[in-house]
C-alpha cells in the first residue's frame, strides 16, 4: 500500500504494486481493483498506463526476468574470468533467491503454469527463459564445451529445477546441492 506522500509515479507504483502481489499470489490470483487499491490510482489512471490486466502482467514478468537475469550475470561475473567458473558461479542466485524471506519460486515458472497455453503471458515466459539459456549456452562455448547446447539445456534444466526444488524443500541444502550438479556437469562437458 502506498502512502499519500509517495512520491513515485502512477505507473511505477502500479508496477510496484503488482510486482509484490503477483509474486505472492500468481498473476490470475490477483484482480485489477486489488492493485488499483495497493496502488492508491484511480481505475482510469490504471488502464491509462495499463490498457489490460494481461499488459500489467507482461511488465511484471520483465521486470522481475530483469532482476533475475541481472543477479544470474552478477554472481557468474563474481565467478571469475573462467567461463567455466562462471557456468558454477551463476547457481549462487539461486542460493540468494532461497535465502528470501518472501521466496515464492520462480515468477517466469509461476507464472507459466497458470498461464493459458499460446497467450502473451505464455509467450513472454518463453522468450524471457530463452533469453537466459541464450545466454547461458553463449557462456558455455567460451567454456569450449563439446556441445554447447546440450550443457546449457542441462544447466538450465537444473536452475528450474532447484528454483522450483527450493520452493517445496525446506533442505537449506538444495540450492548447494545444485551448484555441485552443476560443477560436475561443467567438468563433464569442458575440457581443462
Amino acid at each position: 500500500m502506498v502512502t499519500a506522500t509517495d512520491a513515485r509515479p502512477a505507473r511505477q507504483r502500479i508496477l510496484d504494486s503488482a510486482i509484490r502481489l503477483f509474486y505472492a499470489n500468481g498473476p490470475r490470483g490477483v484482480g485489477v481493483d486489488t492493485v488499483i487499491a495497493d496502488s492508491s490510482v484511480a481505475k482510469a489512471t490504471f488502464y491509462k498506463h495499463y490498457p489490460s490486466k494481461d499488459d500489467l502482467i507482461l511488465a511484471y514478468l520483465d521486470t522481475v526476468h530483469g532482476l533475475w537475469f541481472d543477479a544470474v550475470r552478477a554472481c557468474a561475473r563474481a565467478g571469475g574470468d573462467d567461463p567455466r567458473g562462471q557456468l558454477v558461479a551463476m547457481f549462487d542466485a539461486i542460493d540468494d533467491e532461497y535465502r528470501r524471506d518472501d521466496y515464492r519460486g520462480c515468477a517466469q515458472l509461476n507464472a507459466a503454469a497458470e498461464a493459458v497455453p499460446g497467450s502473451p503471458v505464455q509467450r513472454r515466459t518463453a522468450e524471457n527463459k530463452a533469453i537466459v539459456r541464450d545466454w547461458i549456452t553463449d557462456t558455455c562455448r567460451r567454456a569450449e564445451a563439446a556441445q554447447p547446447d546440450v550443457l546449457a539445456a542441462q544447466l538450465v534444466l537444473l536452475i528450474d529445477g532447484a528454483l522450483a526444488g527450493a520452493l517445496s524443500d525446506t533442505d537449506e541444502r538444495a540450492p548447494g546441492a545444485a551448484k555441485a550438479a552443476a560443477a560436475m556437469l561443467v567438468q563433464a562437458h569442458c575440457p581443462e
